[in-house]
C-alpha cells in the first residue's frame, strides 16, 4: 500500500470515530430533554438526508478538486453541526448538518482509493478501510456511552475555563463539546493526504447542469449487469445496518434494561464482528468472485430476527458477533466490485455518489418506516423481525435477479467478470 493509503486510514478513523460517539450523544440528549421514541429514532434518517438531497453534487464535487481538502472541509461542517447542538438548536437539524459533512465526505474518502490503487489491490484496500471504520464504531459508541456515562460527563462538567461562561450543563453536551477535539484531530490529518495526480473534473458553471448527469450515472450503473447487482447488496445491507444502530440500542433497553452507556457496548459488538468479517473477506474473497457471498445475506436475515428470542446477554453476544461478521464479509468484496464498475464507467467521485444515494435512501426510507412504527406503537421487537424479514426476502430476490442475470446476459457477464479477472492481474 503507498503511504498515503496509511493517511487516509488516519483521517478517516477519527471522523468516524466522532461520527458515532456523537449519534449516542444525541441520542441521550434528546432523551434528557424527553423527547418522543419517534425522535431519538429519526436521528439515523435525518443523518441520511443531505446525501439524498445533495447526491448530483457531492460526487462531482469530490472530483473537482483534491479529495484530502474536499474531507477537511466535510470535517469543518461536522464541527459546526456539534457547536449548533450546543448552542441551542434542535438536535435533529443539528444532526442533519453533521450528515451534511458526512454525505460530502464519503466520496472523497473512497473515491481516493480508486484514484491512488491499482484494481487489484481494491478489495484488499476497502477490506482495511472498513475493517477501520468498524474499529472507530466499536470505539466511537462505547466513547460515545462512556462520555455521557457518569464517571466521564462528572471530569469533563468540571472542567472550569476562567471568564468563560458556556451553556455546556448537562452530561451529552459536555459529551459533545469533547467530540469537537476529535473531529479536530481528523482535520489535521486532511492536511496531510496526498495529492493523488489524477486530473481534475471541473464542476459546470450552473449546477442544476449536473442533475441530468447524475441521473445517467445513477441509471448506467443500474444497468450495468455487475453494477446493479453490487449496488442492490450494498444499498440493502448499509439500509437495514444503518437503522440497527438505534435498533440495538431499543432492543438493549426493551430486553435487558440497559441504559444508554451499557446498550451502547451491544452496538460495539455486531460492529466487532463486522470488522473480523470485513479483515477475512479482504484476505479471502478475489474481486471476479465478489458475487458467490450473497447467499450470506439470507442468513444474516435469519439471525437478525432470532434476535427477538434472545433475552439473555450470554446468548445475544455471540449472536450479534456472527450477525456483523456475516454482513462485513459480504459488503467488502460487493464494495469492492461496485467501485471498480463504478470507476470504470462514470470516474470514482461519481460513482460514489450514486452508490451513496442509493444506501442513505434505503436507510432513510427505512429509518422512516421505523420512526413512524415507533411512533404507532410498534415495539423494539417487531422492528427487528421486520428488518430481518426485509433482508431474508431481499437478498432472495437480488440472488434471483443475478441468476436471470447469468442465464438471459450469460455474455456480458463473463465479459465483465473477465475484465474484473484481467484488471486484477495487471494491477
Amino acid at each position: 500500500m503507498k503511504r498515503g493509503f496509511y493517511t487516509i486510514m488516519a483521517a478517516q478513523f477519527f471522523s468516524s470515530l466522532a461520527d458515532n460517539a456523537l449519534f449516542v450523544a444525541a441520542v441521550e440528549l434528546l432523551r434528557a430533554d424527553g423527547a418522543a421514541e419517534w425522535q431519538r429514532a429519526a436521528l439515523v434518517p435525518m443523518f441520511a438526508l443531505f446525501y439524498v438531497v445533495l447526491a448530483p453534487w457531492v460526487g462531482a464535487f469530490a472530483d473537482s478538486r483534491p479529495k484530502g481538502g474536499v474531507m477537511l472541509i466535510s470535517n469543518a461542517i461536522k464541527i459546526v453541526g456539534c457547536a449548533l447542538m450546543l448552542f441551542g438548536g434542535h438536535p435533529l437539524l443539528a444532526y442533519a448538518v453533521v450528515g451534511l459533512g458526512a454525505a460530502a465526505y464519503s466520496p472523497a474518502k473512497y473515491g481516493i482509493l480508486t484514484e491512488l490503487l491499482p484494481p487489484s489491490q481494491l478489495v484488499k484496500a476497502n477490506g482495511w478501510i472498513e475493517g477501520l471504520t468498524i474499529a472507530s464504531i466499536i470505539l466511537g459508541v462505547l466513547l460515545g456511552g462512556q462520555l455521557v456515562g457518569p464517571r466521564l460527563s462528572s471530569a469533563l462538567l468540571g472542567i472550569d475555563l476562567p471568564g468563560i461562561d458556556t451553556p455546556i450543563d448537562t452530561p451529552p453536551e459536555a459529551a459533545i463539546a469533547a467530540l469537537i477535539a476529535v473531529y479536530v484531530i481528523a482535520a489535521i490529518f486532511n492536511f496531510r493526504i496526498p495529492h493523488s495526480g489524477v486530473e481534475m473534473r471541473a464542476m459546470p458553471s450552473n449546477p442544476m447542469a449536473l442533475l441530468p448527469d447524475f441521473w445517467r450515472c445513477n441509471s448506467r450503473l443500474w444497468r450495468d449487469k455487475l453494477g446493479q447487482i453490487s449496488l442492490a447488496t450494498t444499498t440493502l445491507f448499509w439500509g437495514v445496518s444503518g437503522n440497527m444502530r438505534y435498533i440495538v440500542l431499543a432492543w438493549a433497553a426493551a430486553a435487558l434494561h440497559y441504559s444508554t452507556t451499557q446498550a451502547a457496548s451491544l452496538v460495539g459488538v455486531v460492529a466487532l464482528g463486522t470488522a473480523v468479517g470485513a479483515i477475512a473477506a479482504s484476505m479471502r474473497v478475489r474481486l471476479e468472485r465478489a458475487t458467490t457471498v450473497m447467499p450470506l445475506g439470507m442468513i444474516m436475515g435469519a439471525l437478525v430476527i432470532a434476535m427477538v428470542f434472545v433475552r439473555d446477554l450470554w446468548v445475544a453476544v455471540p449472536l450479534l458477533i456472527v450477525m456483523g461478521g456475516l454482513g462485513g464479509y459480504i459488503v467488502v468484496p460487493m464494495n469492492a466490485l461496485l467501485q471498480h464498475r463504478g470507476h470504470n464507467l462514470m470516474g470514482s467521485g461519481r460513482s460514489i455518489a450514486v452508490q451513496n444515494f442509493n444506501e442513505q435512501a434505503c436507510i432513510l426510507g427505512l429509518g422512516a418506516l421505523y420512526s413512524f412504527s415507533t411512533g404507532a406503537g410498534l415495539s423494539a421487537f417487531g422492528a427487528i423481525a421486520l428488518f430481518g424479514a426485509v433482508v431474508v426476502a431481499a437478498m432472495l430476490l437480488i440472488q434471483l435477479w443475478y441468476r436471470y442475470n447469468l442465464r438471459h446476459h450469460t455474455a456480458e457477464v463473463k465479459q465483465l467478470m473477465r475484465i474484473a479477472r484481467g484488471q486484477r492481474h495487471d494491477g
